[in-house]
């Protein structure tokens, strides 16, 4: 009688969860509403600087828009891959769970690798950041070299807006290694660090933003030692939250910044 009695003392403390869903979900929500302001106004730069600058470069030829087409459908079939693993999560099927979450991570390393590809050929061809190391064999040889002086906001509103979105991405990856082998995707990250980090030239911006993976590395051991758990449905849904918003992001700036700076010929 007593413990009932303290039981509904306890919860009468709390109030209601915000629209009757749980707290997690409730966080994610206001972390993508936040994060949604930093990609728009990204995309607002961007799209301001095309409009007021004139002679705005067109460097995409259809050899990127096809990678970025790919890209776009990694994407597409990672968010596929994403509600069946929320499904399965919701059904308790573990094994299936952990698969789909392993094809959406497969998906959305693809589209980095992809990515990577791309700039290190734009890079190659002279659309470059003062802070990127010139590349060997490759000063003044192509149309993109004075680009970068002649209209230096094409190239920094590029590069921030596409690479805070690869970022998101990598993160994105990161989260569901988590989510699906939890302390046995420690190890698996560290090995894709060294192999980022020795398999890129020291010229390649990619070189140090390796080390994305080491730091992501340090803070998911700190978090599955300290708080190892087996992650439920909610966790699922919550990192599926996540993954569609990276995806609804691309969706803007693939028209934007690929297929409406398309060089026709």
């Amino acid at each position: 009688m007593g413990d009932s009695a303290l039981a509904r003392d306890v919860t009468s403390v709390y109030e209601p969860s915000l629209f009757g869903t749980y707290s997690k979900k409730v966080g994610m929500w206001l972390f993508l509403l936040s994060d949604s302001l930093t990609f728009g106004a990204l995309l607002y730069a961007y799209s301001y600087g095309r409009i007021s600058t004139a002679g705005w470069p067109t460097p995409f030829h259809s050899e990127s828009i096809v990678n970025a087409t790919i890209m776009t459908a990694f994407l597409l079939t990672s968010s596929l891959t994403m509600v069946l693993a929320v499904r399965a999560s919701v059904h308790g099927d573990a094994q299936a769970q952990r698969l789909w979450l392993l094809a959406t991570m497969i998906c959305g390393a693809g589209f980095i690798v992809l990515h990577g590809r791309e700039w290190s050929k734009l890079i190659a061809e002279g659309l470059t950041l003062p802070m990127f190391p010139s590349v060997p064999g490759h000063e003044g040889v192509t149309e993109f070299v004075n680009v970068s002086k002649s209209i230096p906001q094409f190239a920094a509103t590029f590069f921030t807006l596409t690479g805070m979105h690869m970022l998101h991405v990598t993160l994105g990856v990161i989260y569901l290694g988590v989510v699906a082998l939890r302390r046995n995707f420690i190890p698996i990250l560290l090995v894709l660090w060294l192999a980022a980090w020795l398999g890129t030239p020291a010229y390649s911006p990619f070189h140090y933003g390796a080390h994305v993976l080491l730091l992501a590395a340090i803070v998911c051991t700190i978090i599955v030692w300290l708080k190892p758990k087996v992650y439920d449905s909610s966790d699922v849904e919550v990192a599926g939250l996540y993954w569609h918003f990276v995806d609804l992001v691309w969706m803007f700036i693939f028209p934007l910044v690929y297929l409406m700076s398309a060089k026709i010929l």
